[in-house]
């Protein structure tokens, strides 16, 4: 995974545990604008979540931002 990707991801789940807390989940697309200006990084995205780990729809911040630290 680029890192890039790595950083925006563990951002964005970092800023939303701290404004709704632990149990908050978060899809991939949570790591995007409304609007395709990334393919790549979004099937990048898309591929890890979906392809590589299998999870579901929606999952907790904090474990994908767990998995993302550990570099899996």
């Amino acid at each position: 995974m680029q890192q890039e990707l790595r950083n925006r991801i563990v951002d964005v789940c970092t800023k939303k545990i701290l404004a709704k807390g632990e149990t908050v989940g978060v899809s991939f697309y949570a790591f995007f604008a409304n609007k395709n200006d990334n393919p790549v990084l979004l099937m990048e995205a898309a591929t890890w979540w979906i392809k590589t780990h299998k999870l579901d729809h929606f999952e907790k911040a904090k474990k994908i931002k767990q998995m993302v630290q550990a570099g899996l």
